[in-house]
């Protein structure tokens, strides 16, 4: 089934910034609050990522859960407009499965995949992405018109929130503990999440 994300307006992109700063990190976020906060907003912590996108800040009104228990950001460029996707979520990718996987956005163009490095380039029409495969998970760094060095450099800094960047990328655990309601959720039917991107994209 295809899923697809919320591409962000423009008037949304004011971001609260996190900048690029490179794919060193001295300072790893406790794992106890990183699970506090992921589960509050019913994402599994084990798929909370952050990375550095080159010419792209994370807008911290982005971040949210993708599909099940899976974990969205997206990075945005106000002066070039574009916008870096990243989506974690459970699942695997191989040779036998890259070209019939469907991407973040939807496309009637066929998708095109070649290996590249531990990551597959994956392409269709203006849409690209790098995906990387973990034990059990995916993690994808994808946009339209993006160009692909910023996306493997984007694929290249994956990983584990710092402490800093902790605080941007999830927010404080409601007292209690209790889970927040989550948006995408529909208050009828069968619960199921909905992706769908808004009118007029």
């Amino acid at each position: 089934m295809m899923r697809t994300v919320r591409l962000l307006p423009a008037l949304l992109l004011g971001p609260v910034l996190l900048t690029a700063c490179g794919s060193e990190r001295a300072d790893e976020a406790d794992p106890v609050e990183l699970a506090s906060r992921a589960r509050a907003l019913g994402i599994a912590p084990e798929l909370v990522y952050a990375t550095d996108a080159p010419g792209h800040s994370l807008a911290q009104q982005s971040v949210g859960v993708y599909g099940g228990d899976g974990f969205s950001a997206t990075y945005v460029s106000p002066q070039k407009g574009t916008q870096v996707q990243l989506t974690v979520d459970r699942g695997t990718m191989t040779a036998a499965t890259c070209e019939q996987a469907s991407g973040a956005e939807p496309s009637a163009t066929h998708v095109t995949c070649a290996r590249d490095g531990d990551a597959w380039y994956r392409s269709s029409g203006q849409w690209a992405e790098y995906a990387v495969p973990r034990k059990d998970f995916v993690i994808r760094v994808g946009g339209t018109n993006v160009p692909r060095d910023v996306l493997r450099e984007a694929a290249d800094h994956l990983h584990r929130p710092s402490a800093d960047e902790l605080d941007t990328l999830l927010p404080s655990a409601p007292a209690g503990g209790e889970p927040v309601e989550r948006g995408d959720l529909p208050p009828v039917g069968d619960g199921a999440p909905d992706n769908d991107v808004d009118a007029g994209g």
